[in-house]
């Protein structure tokens, strides 16, 4: 299992606890950061992610850790009859909702609160689920997983957004720099929480991407597991079938 990464190191509170006071603090400043921070490539990732699916033709999909809600609402595109929006964190939530209802997307969207790991829906609920930069914030990777995996009809989809670590020379050095300096400096200077962009960097390089990845969404009961390396490996897309 990865190595447990939380934002504050010094908390009492439980990984889970402190991810969401984290992410209601930066709520306001996260989708600014996000941009400058990947330089504007995570809206391409998204964009992979939603052709995807939209392959599939799922009529009703459940977005975990929607954030602000930007994968959520690229789904629309799918024509999906109903995408729910799901998050941890009620601040990022809201600033999601103010750009749905902008967009005039409500009857479609639905924005809930809620924990990845104990989700409300019952079995076999949605075509599809989508993670984007999530996963890792999971306290149980295996727990929420297999919440994933119960809440998929059979033969539905998952598909997952996330960060992993370059293995060829000179991606590797390049990224290593970027993340543990520059990363965590860009988070200070723009960001209310010191501690968030030194964790999102940390939490990132200890998560099992790739292969090792892979075999944990076998291990759950996926099947059709794949991975596809993004951008010189900086990020991958994980796609998985229910059976």
């Amino acid at each position: 299992m990865p190595e447990k990464v939380t934002p504050y190191k010094d908390s009492k509170l439980g990984k889970k606890e402190q991810v969401t006071k984290m992410f209601d603090t930066i709520s306001k400043d996260y989708d600014g950061l996000n941009r400058v921070i990947s330089f504007g490539i995570d809206i391409k990732w998204r964009k992979r992610v939603v052709a995807i699916l939209k392959k599939e033709n799922p009529q009703s999909i459940l977005d975990i850790a929607t954030g602000t809600g930007d994968l959520a609402i690229a789904l629309v595109k799918t024509g999906a009859e109903k995408i729910v929006g799901l998050d941890i964190s009620p601040g990022m939530l809201d600033v999601g909702k103010d750009k749905i209802t902008n967009k005039k997307l409500n009857k479609t969207i639905e924005m809930v609160v809620g924990d990845s790991e104990n989700l409300s829906f019952s079995d076999n609920s949605f075509d599809a689920v989508t993670v984007s930069f999530g996963v890792r914030n999971f306290e149980s990777l295996e727990t929420g997983l297999s919440e994933v995996l119960r809440v998929l009809k059979p033969k539905g989809s998952l598909v997952i957004l996330e960060t992993s670590v370059p293995t060829k020379t000179p991606y590797k050095q390049g990224y290593r720099l970027y993340t543990k300096y520059i990363l965590p400096v860009i988070g200070k200077v723009f960001s209310k929480d010191n501690s968030a962009y030194g964790y999102l960097s940390e939490s990132a390089a200890v998560f099992p991407h790739g292969e090792t990845f892979n075999n944990i969404l076998s291990k759950i009961g996926f099947i059709e597991v794949t991975n596809k390396p993004q951008t010189f490996g900086v990020a991958s897309i994980y796609t998985a079938k229910k059976p």
